[in-house]
């Protein structure tokens, strides 16, 4: 294999103390944006679009994970989501209501691709023929991610990720979408976290296909690299050349808890795990040696194969950064387990293979709904770090956000001011990044509405607009208002601002 990459890890100064309140991160003068700036916001196909039975689509892992009994709260499944498949023309009207200027959606595979062989379902890219003409007819410019995790049931029965076949599979059905799509749809994203469908679906269980194999979850690791280097391929084949493909990547701001060498290998162990195995051959066509070395004992890697790594590198045209809350880790004593509590669900089995060694710890601050630290300092080092280590490579914050126990008040509005306060201190973030010559080009904020939240169901409500599951009524939040008038002014307003 070509030579590694080495990743940076946080320094544990940057930890101490791990989080910042909401309101530290506030400043004074005003904070304004390039024009240009993209304001947008994001969601997914099995979270919101339901109809999951209707154009001849058929059952992707997530269907089959939330029949699952046990698999998500309360039984919950996407079946009908928020029903946006019926209700896409409102739901383009209020974003244009809005000021969004940038909406960042998925395509279903199986709605495309039925089994995930074969032709295309037109029925099924009419509908995404419709939706992104419906945004072009409103000004708002679509950003289409190909996979957020709903691969194609019949593929996991024939293996997964875990087998090279499906990522030449995808390739297949990217090429598909880009014949589609290409002449209307600029930004393209290949993968939406990675890391979520590899670990959390082979490894911890807690996504679906909820299997529990360390080196399944590595090889499928691999396999998502691959899948994501041939459909950048298969897409600039059919594609004007104008149009920009980017991946978008959850990659974890690693801090360790002390300065101890052990801290610092516990550290840069998570560190290969969470980052090195995605941006390590996409961006620099290496594994870590790290990382290489670390896993040595559960998997020689010899699935990766000659010709990978350069298919992989193949050029991205920007990068995809979702941000959430950083990780603080240690190196565990003998009397302590492995990671358990690393806000990504509960299981008996660890989404960090090879390193049942490294404690994670809860980083002391404000908190939202997902018990996630408010940290507006992660993402100003993740945009920081991406910028030294892929200069010249534009970036987008394609995911952040935050969930709280949004209800409406006695006059039917709803009051969110804490995620007024996070998106101010996060947009700030990015300002200061952007100040300090990171090219950042837009920000994607996570979630547009309420929506099926995984295995959480609908019990966490990251919207800025809260939708009443039982009538799917849908009301802006003040949050939304805020971020409207962001958009419209390109500076953000106060943390008392009034709708």
């Amino acid at each position: 294999m070509p030579e590694s990459v080495s990743p940076s890890v946080v320094s544990p100064s940057s930890a101490s103390p791990a989080s910042v309140s909401v309101s530290s991160a506030a400043t004074a003068s005003p904070v304004t944006f390039p024009t240009g700036f993209l304001w947008g916001a994001a969601t997914s196909a099995y979270q919101i679009e339901g109809a999951v039975r209707e154009g001849g689509r058929t059952p992707s892992i997530w269907d089959t994970f939330s029949h699952t009994p046990g698999r998500t709260a309360g039984g919950e499944s996407g079946d009908i989501a928020v029903d946006h498949y019926h209700r896409y023309r409102d739901d383009v009207r209020m974003m244009a209501d809005l000021g969004l200027t940038a909406y960042r959606f998925s395509v279903s595979w199986s709605r495309v691709q039925p089994t995930g062989r074969g032709p295309a379902v037109q029925v099924g890219l009419d509908f995404y023929r419709r939706l992104v003409d419906e945004l072009l007819a409103h000004g708002i410019k679509p950003a289409l991610t190909l996979y957020h995790w709903d691969l194609p049931q019949e593929l996991e029965d024939a293996g997964g990720w875990p087998e090279r076949d499906t990522a030449q599979r995808f390739a297949e059905y990217a090429q598909i979408v880009g014949e589609a799509l290409g002449d209307r749809v600029e930004n393209w994203i290949t993968l939406n976290e990675p890391w979520c469908s590899a670990f959390l679906g082979y490894g911890s269980g807690v996504h679906a296909p909820g299997r529990t194999d360390p080196v399944a979850s590595l090889r499928a690791a691999h396999h998502l690299n691959l899948a994501h280097g041939l459909a950048a391929s298969a897409l600039r084949s059919v594609m004007p050349a104008r149009n920009q493909i980017a991946v978008s990547l959850n990659s974890a701001v690693v801090r360790p808890l002390s300065p101890d060498p052990a801290d610092l290998a516990a550290a840069r162990r998570i560190d290969d795990l969470a980052n090195g195995v995605f941006d390590g051959p996409m961006l620099h066509g290496a594994y870590p040696a790290s990382l290489l070395s670390a896993t040595s004992s559960l998997t020689d890697w010899s699935y990766v194969l000659d010709g990978d790594l350069r298919a992989i590198k193949a050029p991205l045209d920007a990068l995809g950064l979702n941000y959430y809350t950083p990780a603080l880790v240690s190196a565990a004593s003998g009397d302590l387990e492995g990671p358990r509590a690393d806000g990504h669900g509960a299981s008996a089995h660890s989404p960090w293979p090879g390193a049942d060694d490294v404690l994670f710890h809860q980083t002391p601050g404000e908190r939202t709904e997902m018990g996630w630290t408010v940290d507006p300092t992660g993402l100003y080092d993740l945009i920081t770090r991406y910028a030294r280590q892929a200069p010249g490579l534009p970036l987008y914050i394609t995911e952040n956000g935050a969930a709280y126990d949004d209800k409406p008040g006695p006059d039917g509005r709803v009051h969110d001011p804490e995620r007024v306060a996070y998106l101010h201190a996060h947009l700030a973030a990015v300002h200061r990044a952007l100040a300090d010559g990171a090219d950042v080009r837009g920000y994607y904020l996570w979630s547009l509405m309420d929506n099926f939240e995984w295995a959480y169901g609908y019990e966490k409500r990251f919207g800025a607009v809260y939708v009443d599951y039982a009538t799917l009524e849908r009301t802006p939040k003040s949050s939304a208002h805020w971020y409207a008038e962001a958009a419209r002014t390109g500076t953000l307003p106060g943390t008392d601002f009034r709708d």
